[in-house]
């Protein structure tokens, strides 16, 4: 089968002149210099479409418009301002680094891709995209856009994700910026990059005919587009079910903080049993009068599992709402509901019960 001829150095710079020519130039997060809206940016976008990601980063920069606002601000308000966007742990991480740019680098910016790596929630990927949009470094990235035009273009084999496979990446990565031209514009080549893979080198029908490297990519000579990358090993996904208590006493919901650690880690939920007899105990421990009422389950789909959701309604009488005892725990009026960094699927349950609720997203 006949090989492509190898253009390193032409690659990235056609890839960036293309980018001025065809890729996107309409993000917010584009035309700026300032590491914090780059890498807000860059966090938001990991594993999110950016139509998913501009109105959370609009008003994540309202709420937040300087790094120190963010480390300022307690973890509550962050993940209310988080919540629907997913994997939590983001913006966790991302609370964290806030606080450690303010602590240990006075609220700026390390400029290399190295030191930016050894902070909270930034990867090797990450920082690199940080340090060439904002600071000019010829740091190579590596997200998941990038890995797919990589492994068509160099005809990689094997999962993209898998660590044998993004080393070989990485190091194609290396060698197309380390053969670029001296002048190549590092935002375009990096924004590019993703551009490519995001509207160009889609997961399915690939627009070849648009693409600025199919003149040698290996994928489209050889007609192995559909076949690289290669995907990712489907197991299966295992149910776990989950009971949920909707306590209610003179419009009061009783919600609970979850701890940091597991699914929706910090965000306030309903009281979640392994089982009914977990749940019906604990609703005993409320001296409720009554028994809770079953609700139609909901199922929630994780990256790893699929949770059933049983909620259980439960009504106190006036008066009969004990203390909560403890700071991780809150009888929240209805009206106030919207205030709370919650699960989109909890926060969809609820905004489906209180007709005079708050939007909940």
């Amino acid at each position: 089968m006949r090989r492509p001829t190898a253009t390193p150095g032409s690659a990235a710079a056609r890839i960036a002149a293309w980018q001025h020519r065809a890729g996107r130039h309409g993000l917010p997060w584009q035309g700026t210099r300032d590491p914090y809206r780059i890498w807000l940016s860059e966090i938001m976008l990991q594993q999110t479409q950016a139509a998913t990601v501009v109105p959370y980063y609009t008003r994540f920069l309202d709420l937040f418009p300087t790094v120190i606002d963010l480390a300022d601000a307690p973890q509550d308000a962050v993940l209310q301002a988080w919540a629907g966007l997913g994997y939590y742990a983001r913006a966790r991480n991302l609370h964290r680094c806030a606080q450690a740019l303010r602590d240990q680098f006075g609220g700026r910016f390390p400029a290399r891709a190295a030191e930016l790596a050894q902070l909270p929630g930034i990867g090797p990927s990450t920082a690199a995209a940080i340090a060439a949009f904002a600071f000019g470094e010829r740091a190579p990235i590596l997200d998941g856009n990038v890995r797919r035009v990589l492994a068509r273009y160099f005809a990689v084999e094997g999962d993209p994700t898998a660590a044998r496979t993004a080393r070989q990446l990485w190091e194609h990565a290396q060698a197309l910026l380390a053969a670029a031209p001296a002048e190549l514009d590092m935002t375009a080549y990096t924004q590019g990059q993703m551009d490519l893979g995001a509207t160009i080198c889609t997961r399915t029908q690939p627009d070849c005919a648009r693409c600025p490297l199919a003149p040698d990519c290996r994928a489209r000579i050889e007609n192995r587009q559909d076949e690289l990358p290669a995907p990712r090993a489907r197991r299966a996904q295992p149910l776990r079910h989950g009971w949920m208590l909707i306590a209610e006493c003179e419009r009061r919901v009783l919600l609970e903080r979850r701890p940091d650690s597991g699914i929706w880690g910090g965000l306030w939920a309903l009281p979640q049993f392994e089982d009914a007899l977990a749940l019906r105990a604990a609703c005993a421990s409320l001296s409720a009068a009554s028994a809770p009422q079953a609700m139609a389950a909901v199922d929630h789909v994780f990256t790893h599992f699929r949770l059933r959701m049983h909620p259980c309604r439960l009504q106190l009488p006036d008066g009969a709402a004990p203390a909560t005892g403890h700071a991780d725990r809150a009888w929240v009026p209805v009206g106030e509901l919207g205030a709370y960094g919650m699960p989109a699927p909890i926060a969809r349950l609820l905004g489906s019960l209180y007709d005079g609720a708050p939007p909940l997203r």
